[in-house]
């Protein structure tokens, strides 16, 4: 017997892939494994999948198995968080900087995690406060301006002390595991997400202090929307959901090892990186200047 009992599937939406499905169906079949699914994402497919409300999937699973792109792999660690079960990335999109395997290493990857060869490494949440709403990101959370309206004027506060104001597009508040998402395309750094911590990063700043900072997981962070801003949209892994007006506070805490995410050893983060960014190495001088003394 091997250490898995049932497997979650969690898949996109918009990609119907029979084949995938298949591929996990027969491969859980041949092992006595059941295979589970939420009602709405696998009515599509004429297959032998147990339906489970997305919150009893988590529980039952040993493994869940995202299907799909980034926005799924976010999904699918939101859902295994409360129960701390792991997730296994298949890259059906077309970036997939969370995901650990393409479809073609499914069936493997599969023999390999059910044989005990495997690792997990933990990524990080951020849990955030409002006055009604409390939400855990794992990628970032974004106070945005609304099209059509003034910018984004917010306070960035530190252990309960004011720190530095930004005037920007949005400010975005990013796990490491979020540093090469939103924060990476408004010029934030890359971090390894063996860090725990948080990174601030404006988009499109037109303040005086335009970088980003990055604190201390233990570090306390509030964002204050200033008097002169206009009305922002909240958005937690790039879904909107809420707006808030000048005046408001946003607390927002590390969850340390909020989720779990299954790692085969086969390449790193950084070759991952490499490979979905295309860095090919160090820029080449020109005409065989180095630029330098």
């Amino acid at each position: 017997m091997g250490l898995i009992k049932a497997v979650g599937l969690v898949l996109h939406p918009g990609r119907h892939r029979p084949d995938v499905i298949e591929t996990v169906v027969d491969w859980a079949r041949a092992r006595g494994i059941e295979v589970l699914g939420a009602p709405p994402e696998i009515a599509a497919y004429a297959q032998s999948i147990t339906a489970l409300a997305p919150a009893q999937l988590a529980r039952r699973a040993n493994l869940l198995v995202s299907l799909g792109g980034d926005g799924t792999m976010l999904r699918a660690l939101r859902l295994g968080c409360e129960h701390q079960t792991p997730v296994l990335g298949v890259n059906l999109g077309r970036l997939g900087f969370l995901a650990e395997i393409d479809v073609p290493e499914l069936d493997r990857a599969l023999c390999a995690i059910d044989e005990d060869g495997f690792t997990v490494e933990t990524r990080s949440g951020l849990h955030i406060t409002t006055a009604d709403h409390e939400v855990v990101a794992f990628n970032d959370i974004v106070l945005v301006r609304v099209p059509g309206q003034g910018m984004a004027e917010v306070e960035v506060q530190v252990e309960g002390h004011p720190f530095v104001s930004y005037a920007a597009d949005a400010v975005v508040v990013a796990t490491p595991t979020g540093s090469t998402a939103y924060s990476f395309s408004a010029g934030g750094p890359i971090i390894s997400p063996r860090v725990e911590g948080l990174l601030v990063t404006p988009v499109a700043p037109h303040s005086v202090f335009n970088r980003a900072i990055f604190l201390s997981h233990g570090e306390r962070l509030a964002l204050r929307i200033l008097p002169a801003s206009s009305e922002l949209g909240v958005e937690v892994d790039g879904q909107l959901v809420a707006h808030r007006s000048a005046g408001t506070v946003l607390d927002i805490t590390v969850e340390p090892a909020a989720a779990r995410v299954v790692r085969l050893g086969r390449t790193t983060f950084y070759q991952r990186v490499q490979r979905k960014l295309h860095l090919t190495g160090s820029a080449a001088a020109v005409d065989g200047e180095s630029g330098g003394a």
